[in-house]
C-alpha cells in the first residue's frame, strides 16, 4: 500500500473540485491508496487578524463555505461510508448547478440525495462538534505543513499545491504522487496555461 495521503478542499474552489474527483475516482477504481480528505476554509484563510475565526462564529454566521465544511465533515465523522458520494455532490451543486451552498436547503437536498439523515447531521453541525473538527484540522494544515489553499496533497512530511485543469483524470493522481517523492523540486509553475 501506499504511504497515506491527505487532500485539503474547500467546495467554493473549482480546482479542489477537479482533483477530488480525481481522488475519488482513483479509488473507485480500485486504486490502493490510504487517503484522508481535509477540510481547509478558504473563508477562515482571508480572515482579517483580529477577527473571530470561522469556527468560532454561530452556525448561523459562518461563510458559505464554511458551511458546506462543517456538514461534510458532519457527514465523515457520522457516516464515513457515505462521504465520498457526498463530497462530489457537494461539489456538483457548487460547480454545475451553481446552488448557494450557503443556503441549508441545498445541502440538506445534497444529504437527502446521498441517502442520509438530514435531521441527525445537522443537530452534530449544532453541536459544535464538526467546528472544532475544522479548526483542528485546518489549524494543523497550516501549522505543520504551510498550507495555504486547496487542493494541498500531503504525504509523510511532504505537501505540495496542485492546480489539475482537467477533471476525471485520476492519472493525473499518479504524476502528483510522484512529484512529492521527488523532494528535490520545490516549485514547478507555468507563468500561463496555454488553452
Amino acid at each position: 500500500m501506499n504511504p497515506p495521503l491527505a487532500i485539503t478542499y474547500d467546495y467554493l474552489c473549482p480546482f479542489a473540485r477537479n482533483a477530488s474527483e480525481s481522488v475519488v475516482e482513483a479509488l473507485r477504481d480500485g486504486a490502493d491508496l490510504d487517503v484522508s480528505f481535509v477540510p481547509f476554509s478558504l473563508e477562515e484563510s482571508h480572515t482579517p487578524d483580529g477577527e473571530s475565526h470561522q469556527w468560532d462564529l454561530q452556525v448561523s454566521d459562518v461563510g458559505p463555505g464554511v458551511l458546506a465544511l462543517l456538514w461534510s465533515l458532519a457527514v465523515r465523522e457520522k457516516f464515513p461510508s457515505a462521504f465520498l458520494d457526498f463530497h462530489v455532490a457537494m461539489f456538483s451543486a457548487r460547480h454545475d448547478d451553481g446552488a448557494d451552498i450557503s443556503d441549508p436547503s441545498v445541502i440538506e437536498a445534497v444529504i437527502g440525495g446521498a441517502g442520509l439523515d438530514a435531521v441527525a447531521l445537522g443537530a452534530l453541525v449544532e453541536s459544535g462538534i464538526p467546528a472544532e473538527i475544522l479548526a483542528a484540522e485546518h489549524t494543523r494544515s497550516v501549522e505543520e505543513f504551510s498550507v495555504f489553499g486547496v487542493p494541498t496533497f500531503i504525504t509523510g512530511s511532504e505537501a505540495v499545491f496542485v492546480r489539475f485543469m482537467e477533471r476525471h483524470r485520476p492519472e493525473d493522481l499518479n504524476r502528483v504522487l510522484d512529484m512529492l517523492a521527488w523532494t528535490n523540486l520545490n516549485e514547478f509553475k507555468r507563468t500561463t496555461v496555454p488553452r
